[in-house]
């Protein structure tokens, strides 16, 4: 079963367009949302949860359109957490567990108390005294705590230290081990992306310029140093992305196009999308 199924979703503002996005992500995996501020990951996240009109295409999530009368029910599985935590400014973290309890049927105020304690949360201090860190964390429990079925997270790591962003991240990865649990979380931060996800969605000025593996990313694409000459004998069709400097150029590269006698180099996620980004290639 695919957690989300999206189809031609298409909504335009003035002077920006997410243009005919289309993707299904299966059932039991994380997918990274990666793309430039104004991309359209934040967008594409709330046309997902039907929060914003949509100008084209269908969604489905966990098997509902969210279009449909039956999504108000879809929703008590879903967790959300926004890039601004939209909270009460004088609610505390115990008086949002009461408010969760009459919003959620399955909340689950233990492993909300847990995730308070794991992430060192204070129960009586007011929402609007949180510094941007703790907004999100205290989000995070709360959307973990009702056993959602998807987590829609957008820059949920954004904020958090370093040693914090690693447990946040391991969290999700647990979250994941029952294989009808999905995570979908947008982040600037691509090496936390890398760590944990097993899909990646590369938006770029409103298209979905790529959805891919990880895996299989990293497999089919590497880096290769070598002259303008050198550069000059490779299938154009190889070539993803090309950075020139005073001695020689750095490509992109796909690793099936290219001349065994070429030396690749190691590549991560981010040379991928970075090299993406520059050159704006969608023939993939």
């Amino acid at each position: 079963m695919n957690a989300i199924e999206c189809h031609d979703l298409t909504k335009t503002y003035q002077g920006f367009t997410l243009d005919h996005i289309t993707f299904s992500l299966p059932a039991g995996c994380i997918l990274g949302l990666v793309g430039e501020n104004g991309a359209g990951k934040s967008t594409t996240l709330r046309l997902l949860m039907n929060a914003i009109s949509r100008d084209g295409g269908q969604v489905s999530l966990l098997g509902t359109d969210n279009q449909s009368p039956d999504f108000l029910q879809t929703k008590q599985d879903i967790g959300v957490v926004l890039d601004e935590a939209c909270l009460p400014e004088v609610i505390t973290p115990r008086e949002l567990g009461k408010l969760m309890s009459l919003t959620y049927t399955r909340w689950d105020q233990t492993q909300y108390d847990q995730y308070l304690a794991q992430f060192s949360i204070p129960r009586e201090k007011k929402f609007k005294e949180f510094s941007r860190g703790m907004k999100m964390k205290l989000a995070i429990a709360a959307a973990l705590s009702h056993h959602p079925k998807l987590l829609l997270l957008d820059e949920a790591t954004s904020g958090l230290d370093p040693m914090v962003r690693d447990e946040v991240l391991e969290v999700f990865n647990d979250f994941t081990r029952d294989e009808s649990h999905t995570v979908v979380l947008s982040s600037h931060i691509v090496s936390d992306l890398e760590k944990i996800c097993d899909y990646i969605a590369f938006l770029h000025k409103g298209k979905l310029v790529l959805f891919e593996e990880k895996d299989l990313l990293l497999e089919e694409y590497a880096l290769v140093k070598l002259s303008q000459s050198q550069l000059a004998e490779l299938d154009p069709a190889a070539v993803v992305g090309v950075k020139e400097g005073p001695y020689g150029a750095e490509a992109l590269v796909k690793r099936g196009l290219i001349p065994g006698h070429f030396v690749t180099e190691h590549t991560n996620l981010e040379d991928i999308i970075l090299f993406l980004a520059k050159d704006g290639k969608q023939n993939l």
